[in-house]
């Protein structure tokens, strides 16, 4: 019996047969994975997920990535949905800091099923403290406010969005068109 380490807990592993096109199969006795050290559909590859995410940063679309790593475009959104389901929120927030938040308005599918992306980014590293992803309502931009207040924030910077005034204290919030750039050239 050969020995491997598994690529998931990086136990011991051990032969499992051979797949349809002839290459050896492995399988943990921990975590009961299998895998192959080669495929021929290169999807199955372990630096995929790195090309789509580079690739995707890089400004490509759906279909440019498909055809670019010679993969189904199935396998690409699948891939990206499980990519996604990987990422946490992020939570990096310091107190008495000033915020901007801003929404953005994006569709899936047709242009009659709209969605809204609202965010809060910090001014000074431009890092974004939270966001959430739903209709363009009090709930929605409640939440992503709640984030930024719950940090002491010393301002918030937001557009000229009237749902902002009930949501705000008014001695932090400064509404206006220009002081929000740097999440609007974001967007």
């Amino acid at each position: 019996m050969e020995r491997m380490k598994c690529r998931e807990c990086k136990k011991g592993a051990v032969k499992n047969g051979r797949s349809k096109a002839g290459i050896q199969r492995y399988c943990c006795k921990e975590c009961k994975k299998y895998w192959q050290t080669s495929y021929v559909y290169k999807a199955r590859e372990e630096y995929i997920d790195q090309q789509i995410i580079v690739l995707k940063k890089e400004g490509c679309g759906m279909r440019s990535i498909s055809r670019i790593l010679k993969i189904s475009l199935v396998t690409v959104l699948r891939r990206i949905k499980s990519i996604a389901g990987r990422i946490g929120r992020p939570f990096a927030i310091l107190k008495g800091k000033e915020y901007e938040v801003d929404e953005m308005r994006t569709y899936i599918g047709n242009r009659q099923r709209l969605y809204w992306v609202v965010y809060a980014m910090r001014r000074d590293t431009r890092e974004v403290i939270d966001f959430k992803v739903g209709k363009r309502n009090l709930k929605t931009l409640s939440r992503v406010i709640e984030t930024a207040l719950l940090s002491e924030a010393k301002k918030i910077y937001t557009d000229g969005y009237e749902l902002y005034k009930s949501l705000v204290p008014r001695e932090i919030h400064r509404q206006t068109k220009y002081n929000i750039n740097h999440i609007e050239r974001k967007n």
